[in-house]
């Protein structure tokens, strides 16, 4: 370690105790006096709301669309190299750390807060929209093709494979080695320590961690958003509910009364058993898929997923010259957001679960085994609706009506529809649940100095706040509550690369 990096660390580590509570309380009042006027602000003045986040969307798009690809592919390359250098052999926490959790544990709960309710939302909707030209097709593939089934297959996982999770990998291992084996706060001022030294626990340390809270509670936001809507369009198919703002406001609201219960209970009692549930749950409905579904054609589709994937990452990956620019801005450019915002409250969640685990264990596992996983999820219930529609069967010939009953719509046409349906709506809840859970742990771990065990009353309300954004989100969306979300995410995924490099790039002149 260099003399003045040490000299720094020793007296950052003599102010954080000396300061105490201090080190946190600006960035909790901060960050709620800026969400509660955006609340206010998207209640009282919806169309502003929307109008606002399309105009950010649209801007964004036009230029910062090839940031967002550079800034997933160097994560990518950086994983890759780090896992395979002798760096790989390094333990988190130190060379006598064991692991907290067994490996089942621990790949489930980073599964179902990095990606859950995502997959449950897209699993059916991507690859169908990308075979029958919903919303672009990517490379510009002939429509309802035998390549168009092969390219929209590939590109699903491309936005879900190791791009995203590389993201999650590199902001969760610099969370860790920090947290466990240099023994600062966890939260995302400490990586920063290198570059600002003992700035990082004054106020420009505050910036860093505010901004951090807003991409990650508002990425947050929108996911359960999307979680709102399929929920609702799941009761609307089986009991006729009208499916309407007023029912999505509801289900927030009832998984945020869930989520409280779960969040009062801590990472061991409440996130972990959630976890596993969850993937328990999600293990039976895809099983029944493929059994009860063209369980050949699955079988088929999850190799030409794969296939696909690895032939057409790198044209997928490059941002020069795209002829296919509407695919490029309405899907890419969204994902990537989405993954970029998710990152500070993923990674921070990765890092508190991967205590005693080495690099190359960790960066392997982050994004190879949910990789895979995706891999034959999206091959199952995208394969499958791509089937029906190939062969004539079912609602989703005439297209995607909409979004959130795309998933239904496809298990209408397998064995035991009512139950199966049923257990996907439970699915998407339990997603919903652990999501908002675990999301509330790490924001109030950012906002009360990196402790890893804050009051329970600030869970509480932390995880209060993210039903509350997402209901202003839907209201703000309007009619096109999908838009908006979509147009949030963007906005919010820029705030993390974008601020967070200028003030690595100021960080010497922060006070």
């Amino acid at each position: 370690m260099p003399k003045s990096y040490e000299t720094d660390y020793v007296i950052g580590q003599h102010n954080l105790r000396k300061w105490g509570m201090d080190v946190h309380n600006p960035v909790f009042a901060v960050s709620v006096v800026l969400i509660l006027i955006f609340v206010v602000g998207s209640l009282i003045a919806p169309q502003s709301a929307n109008a606002i986040f399309t105009k950010s969307k649209q801007w964004i798009i036009l230029y910062f669309d090839s940031t967002f690809l550079i800034a997933g592919n160097f994560f990518l390359i950086f994983c890759l190299g780090l896992a395979l250098s002798s760096y790989g052999k390094i333990r988190i926490g130190g060379s006598k750390a064991i692991p907290d959790f067994t490996r089942i544990s621990w790949f489930s709960m980073l599964f179902a807060a990095g990606m859950g309710i995502g997959l449950m939302f897209w699993g059916v909707a991507e690859p169908l929209g990308y075979f029958t030209n919903w919303f672009g097709t990517p490379l510009n593939t002939a429509a309802n093709t035998d390549l168009a089934k092969e390219m929209a297959l590939g590109a699903t996982l491309f936005h879900w494979g190791l791009h995203p999770w590389s993201i999650y990998a590199v902001v969760g291992l610099a969370f860790s080695f920090f947290t466990f084996n240099k023994k600062l706060p966890l939260s995302v001022r400490s990586v920063f320590f290198p570059l600002i030294g003992n700035k990082s626990w004054g106020w420009c340390g505050h910036t860093v961690d505010v901004v951090a809270v807003l991409a990650t509670i508002f990425g947050l936001a929108t996911s359960l958003g999307f979680g709102a809507q399929q929920a609702g369009g799941g009761l609307n198919y089986l009991f006729g509910w009208e499916n309407g703002l007023q029912t999505q406001i509801l289900v927030i609201l009832g998984v945020t009364a869930i989520a409280i219960i779960s969040v009062t209970r801590g990472l061991e009692g409440g996130v972990k058993v959630l976890s596993n549930f969850n993937i328990f749950l999600a293990a039976m409905l895809m099983l029944f898929v493929i059994f009860f579904g063209p369980t050949l054609e699955i079988f088929s589709s999850i190799g030409l997923t794969i296939t696909s994937y690895t032939k057409n990452i790198v044209p997928l990956s490059n941002w020069v010259d795209r002829t296919d620019q509407g695919f490029l801005h309405n899907w890419t450019v969204f994902y990537w957001a989405w993954w970029l915002s998710w990152s500070p409250f993923v990674g921070i969640f990765i890092a508190r679960i991967s205590k005693g685990r080495t690099v190359r264990e960790f960066l392997l596992a982050v994004m190879i085994i949910p990789t895979l996983v995706t891999a034959i999820w999206m091959g199952t219930f995208g394969g499958t609706a791509i089937d029906q529609v190939q062969n004539s069967i079912g609602p989703l010939v005439d297209g995607i009506s909409k979004v959130e009953l795309s998933l239904f719509q496809m298990l209408e046409n397998l064995p035991f529809t009512g139950f199966i349906s049923g257990l996907g709506i439970l699915l998407v809840l339990c997603f919903f649940v652990t999501s908002s859970d675990s999301g509330s742990l790490v924001i109030d771990s950012i906002t009360a100095g990196g402790k890893l065990n804050a009051p329970v009353p600030q869970r509480i309300f932390w995880a209060s706040m993210e039903g509350l954004i997402a209901i202003a989100l839907l209201v703000g969306g309007g009619d096109d509550a999908l838009g908006a979300l979509q147009a949030a995410a963007i906005t919010f995924g820029l705030t993390k690369p974008h601020s967070l490099v200028h003030l690595q790039s100021k960080g010497l002149h922060c006070n």
